[in-house]
């Protein structure tokens, strides 16, 4: 548990693995990608923190949190990113015939009317997905796959940002600033407007709470 949040102890082989295993026990449910950001602000939120916590999964896609649940102990805890995720499940479906859905990106998503996403779910579920990769960011992706947890038959995964790494639109930390757990600070530098509060207000409480523990 971290600042409130179940943080899953696992590493890209064994959640790849834990993915075949349950993909049909888990149709309809959802894995959330955790981060600094993403835990603090469940923290501050109690809609939030439930959402992450009624996840079959929440991932430690953040370096700090697999860093500190092997501070506490659990040495075997590794990143498992949601773009490096989808990456090799894609992977995958070269032998395992998985079939994906995308849903997200740079469109803008204003609020649905409840016919319109009703027409959304039945368009997603005609195409028989195993997989639904959801890039919407945080915390939007997050509640909008709690909200359609068992309407959407197929494991549902908040992926970010992984759309537009696939699609080249925004580049990748080196990963030598993935291993340093410095992903964070090569966005901020790439999107400054956006990103700066959010890092400054959310690293600030998540090092102030680790500080405390």
């Amino acid at each position: 548990e971290i600042m409130g949040v179940n943080i899953v102890v696992t590493d890209m082989e064994k959640t790849v693995r834990l993915l075949e295993e349950k993909l049909e026990d888990w149709r309809g449910k959802y894995i959330c990608v955790a981060n600094v950001h993403t835990t603090v602000t469940a923290h501050d939120d109690p809609t939030y923190q439930a959402v992450q916590n009624g996840a079959v999964m929440a991932l430690p896609d953040g370096g700090p949190l697999s860093k500190f649940s092997r501070e506490q102990g659990y040495v075997d805890a590794a990143r498992v990113t949601g773009p490096d995720l989808m990456k090799e499940m894609l992977k995958e479906s070269a032998d395992k015939h998985y079939r994906h859905y995308f849903y997200g990106s740079t469109q803008p998503f204003r609020p649905l009317t409840p016919e319109e996403d009703a027409a959304v779910i039945r368009r997603i579920n005609e195409t028989k997905p195993d997989f639904v990769w959801v890039g919407l960011g945080a915390p939007k992706q997050e509640r909008w796959m709690a909200a359609h947890e068992d309407k959407v038959q197929a494991v549902m995964v908040g992926v970010g940002a992984a759309f537009d790494y696939e699609a080249g639109n925004i580049r990748r930390a080196p990963m030598w600033m993935q291993r340093h757990n410095l992903e964070w600070l090569y966005r901020l530098m790439q999107d400054p407007k956006r990103l700066f509060k959010r890092y400054l207000t959310t690293n600030i409480k998540y090092l102030w709470w680790t500080w405390k523990q």
